[in-house]
């Protein structure tokens, strides 16, 4: 009986040790998001390919004690899904950290699994800004984007031109709501005002019905709450409804990949931020075009930017902090700003979010394109302090006030 509680009593503790151990040889980093969903081309396979890169570039800079091995799964956009991966990734195939994670109920989820197991939580691609506010946890860093940003960003560029009425065309799930929350937040503090809304779910393919109400209301601006699949059947019927032509289209939250499968006739004019696009600067353009040469010659995405550098990021706040345990490396993380190749100077904050530099841009009309991935012209370049949620407005626990 001495035996068998002791045994017990070892297997409750093996956890806690598991949490704080001492460097692997190999670094395991699973690759979580929508293989062959909605958002498999915003993120997909080609986060995959870009954290092959960064582990690969990590190894050529300088010799690691260490070794790196990028798993992958996808969650199907289901929650109960995303944590099981996780929960076997970390118990049965020793997994360190988990990145990309697109889709924000999948997300959100994943959130609090990695913070139970003490692990790193590289948030690439979670849209909502309830992850680094209400949600946070000290294990996590939220890279790229959030609805804050997005949101808040789009509003003040579109509100200088004239566009101070919205009619909102979200998702019906955590994405839409926390999009439309967000630039609502900032819009009305602006001056201006919301004159409806319509929720429709993931994977609709006829918006007719909401074009048509988003135009009998008289807002002067269409803003699509939603991503991937649905943004783009709906930025392509709203061409084919002429809606553009007497109302400003807005998607807050548009990639290179939609405006491409849009095609530049119909989506020509669309108002969209970005945290990246391949074309800003030589060290942007430098990745990009590696980054193709591997991925059938698509230039990455904001997401696929992200994925690299964040798992770039991490690579190195393992080596310097000499250990897996999540809050230690998030701490490392924070200790001083990160100089990035794709995303100039990020700082990480207290709860987790990542501040950088956000753009927005109009799509191009195929006439002023040069070529097929030519599509953006910068409308304005915000700074992260201005576009991301103030640190102290997010709710937020590790936040001292």
């Amino acid at each position: 009986m001495r035996t068998l509680w002791a045994v017990l009593a070892l297997a409750l503790f093996l956890p806690a040790v598991r949490a704080s151990a001492a460097m692997p040889d190999i670094v395991k980093i699973g690759i979580l998001n929508d293989m062959n969903g909605p958002f498999a081309d915003q993120s997909g396979r080609g986060s995959v390919v870009a954290a092959q890169m960064a582990a690969e570039d990590f190894a050529a800079e300088a010799p690691s004690p260490f070794k790196v091995q990028i798993l992958a799964a996808d969650h199907q956009n289901k929650p109960d899904i995303g944590t099981g991966i996780v929960r076997a990734w970390i118990d049965r195939d020793g997994v360190d950290a988990v990145a990309d994670s697109v889709n924000s109920a999948v997300g959100l989820a994943v959130n609090t699994v990695m913070a139970e197991k003490h692990r790193t939580f590289l948030a690439t691609n979670v849209g909502t800004s309830d992850l680094t506010g209400k949600f946070c946890q000290p294990t996590t860093v939220q890279w790229t984007m959030d609805t804050y940003a997005l949101g808040s960003t789009i509003a003040r560029a579109i509100v200088k031109q004239g566009g101070d009425s919205w009619y909102f065309i979200s998702f019906d799930y955590a994405l839409g709501a926390a999009l439309e929350r967000d630039a609502t937040a900032t819009l009305t503090g602006l001056g201006g005002k919301v004159l409806g809304s319509v929720k429709h779910p993931l994977g609709t393919s006829d918006f007719s019905s909401y074009l048509l109400q988003a135009q009998s209301s008289g807002a002067k601006v269409v803003a699509l709450a939603d991503t991937g699949a649905d943004l783009i059947n709906a930025v392509k019927q709203a061409a084919e409804f002429g809606l553009t032509r007497k109302q400003i289209l807005a998607g807050l939250f548009t990639q290179i990949v939609d405006v491409d499968a849009i095609g530049l006739k119909a989506a020509q004019g669309l108002t969209v931020t970005e945290a990246f696009y391949w074309d800003l600067n030589d060290s942007t353009r430098a990745f990009s075009r590696r980054f193709a040469q591997r991925f059938n010659g698509r230039m990455p995405t904001a997401n696929q930017a992200g994925v690299y550098s964040e798992v770039l990021a991490y690579l190195h706040a393992v080596k310097a902090a000499q250990t897996i345990d999540g809050e230690a490396v998030v701490a490392q993380m924070r200790k001083a700003p990160i100089h990035d190749a794709l995303f100039g100077t990020v700082t990480i904050r207290p709860d987790g979010r990542a501040v950088h530099d956000m753009y927005t841009f109009r799509v191009k009309s195929p006439g002023e394109s040069k070529s097929r991935w030519d599509v953006y012209q910068v409308l304005a370049t915000v700074p992260g302090d201005e576009a991301f949620r103030p640190l102290d407005k997010g709710g937020c626990k590790l936040v001292r006030n």
